[in-house]
């Protein structure tokens, strides 16, 4: 019966149990909101506080004086060694099966290639190029993603691949006419842009089921596995001059390294690789802005024009209007 033909008494109660209701109605939501919110904060924060942290990689390696597998294999030992006490905290915990256990040492031998290529592509081409060029892991995860598990990217994704292939083409091109050679700076960097995102795509595989201590740990002993017998395998010495190389090792280790990717290990158990990825392109303005003080590489126009094409690109391959419905919280 309509409100209208009630008393005024009964329509009075009725509005008054409907609108109690719309209240409790949009509380609930409002609420659930607040508390998806709370849970992402953090992993928001640890992104950004891995931006800035990985940022300094670069200019780390520049103050070193040793080949760059060498510092790949320190920045790798150092948190190894500081995170090996912390498997007494974790003997609580199940333990990891085989399969996991060989997944993170895939990954892991992966981010030692990273690592590799990109310390060694900042000694053989400026900071920002190395940065901007090594940014390119989202393309590298779309068609990994599409190759791997027959996921077909969407529209964008193409025109940002172009856009991020014109953006390095004008990098490269900027560097053959100041060298008779090929970049092979830049081409390691992009190989190392890719090796890292296998690890980021392993990683999101397997976070769901490992805690980040537990990752972290067995990663990095992976990893320096992998480190230690390239060097040997390449003959590489290992022994490192006193001075300015310790303090730039120790930072590689502890602030790019321990503290960047803690961070970034933690908010990849709650962000999808794809977001996260797109999130750390920031890193190459930042870098580029830094090497320009602390390093004397002031920008090309070249430079400018190919970095913007290949974050723009980056960003468009991996466009999201909703990538909070995709969190692994």
């Amino acid at each position: 019966m309509p409100i209208r033909h009630l008393s005024a008494k009964a329509a009075h109660g009725i509005l008054i149990r409907i609108g109690r209701d719309f209240h409790l109605a949009t509380e609930g939501v409002v609420t659930k909101a607040a508390i998806a919110g709370s849970k992402l904060l953090p992993a928001y924060l640890a992104l950004l506080g891995g931006i800035v942290c990985i940022a300094w990689s670069a200019i780390f390696v520049r103050w070193t004086d040793i080949p760059g597998p060498a510092s790949a294999f320190y920045r790798m030992l150092i948190p190894a060694v500081v995170l090996l006490p912390t498997f007494f905290f974790d003997r609580r915990r199940p333990a990891l099966d085989a399969r996991t256990l060989a997944i993170i040492a895939f990954g892991g031998l992966f981010f030692a290639f990273d690592l590799a290529l990109y310390n060694t592509a900042i000694l053989q081409t400026s900071a920002a190029n190395a940065t901007l060029l090594g940014n390119n892991t989202p393309i590298f995860v779309g068609l990994l993603t599409w190759l791997v598990f027959r996921q077909r990217p969407a529209r964008a994704f193409w025109l940002g691949l172009l856009m991020a292939i014109a953006g390095a083409v004008v990098i490269l091109w900027a560097d053959l006419t100041h060298h008779t050679r090929i970049g092979v700076g830049d081409l390691e960097a992009l190989a190392a842009s890719a090796c890292f995102a296998v690890y980021l795509m392993v990683t999101e595989k397997i976070r769901n089921s490992t805690g980040t201590l537990a990752f972290l740990r067995l990663a990095m002993i992976s990893s320096t596995i992998a480190l230690l017998l390239m060097n040997l395998a390449m003959g590489i010495s290992l022994r490192m001059p006193h001075g300015r190389t310790i303090w730039a090792v120790l930072g590689l280790g502890l602030i790019s390294q321990l503290g960047g990717y803690l961070f970034l290990t933690y908010a990849l158990g709650h962000l999808p690789a794809t977001l996260t990825s797109i999130s750390l392109l920031t890193q190459g303005p930042l870098t580029a802005a830094m090497a320009a003080v602390l390093l004397g590489e002031p920008l090309s126009l070249a430079q400018v024009l190919g970095g913007l094409l290949v974050l723009t690109g980056v960003g468009l391959a991996h466009r999201q209007r909703h990538p909070e419905d995709e969190c692994n919280v």
